[in-house]
């Protein structure tokens, strides 16, 4: 039997592996709770109608969220603090807009294409 890490989005797990023989049927995997438990992210929502989704472009926690839906932005502002490796990763718009929604809020774990803002 070995013992093995294995790190699943950012998550490590300690498993046992068994080599099996051959003679007998595979015994299904189980995995144990992770040492520290996280909130599940929040998987990739579709863009409000008629505005261009911001979205992150990387797994992480979100920090900060200084916009609110209906506040006209400039190019460079911060929209969104995301919180990745431990590194505070400032998204900033792209181009002068009007914040049509925002889809997070702080605290929450989104995943790489999860939508945070929709600009219009």
């Amino acid at each position: 039997m070995k013992n093995l890490k294995i790190t699943v989005n950012g998550v490590v797990y300690d498993v046992q592996v068994e080599e099996a023989d051959g003679s007998t049927a595979p015994a299904a995997a189980t995995a144990p709770a992770p040492k520290a438990a996280a909130p599940a992210p929040k998987a990739a929502a579709p863009a409000a109608a008629g505005g261009e989704p911001v979205t992150s472009p990387m797994p992480g926690t979100i920090l900060n969220v200084p916009v609110k839906a209906g506040q006209a932005v400039k190019k460079g502002d911060v929209l969104v603090v995301l919180e990745a490796m431990k590194m505070e990763n400032e998204i900033k718009a792209a181009k002068d807009a009007t914040v049509v929604s925002v889809a997070v809020s702080k605290g929450e774990s989104v995943n790489t294409g999860t939508v945070l803002v929709t600009l219009g």
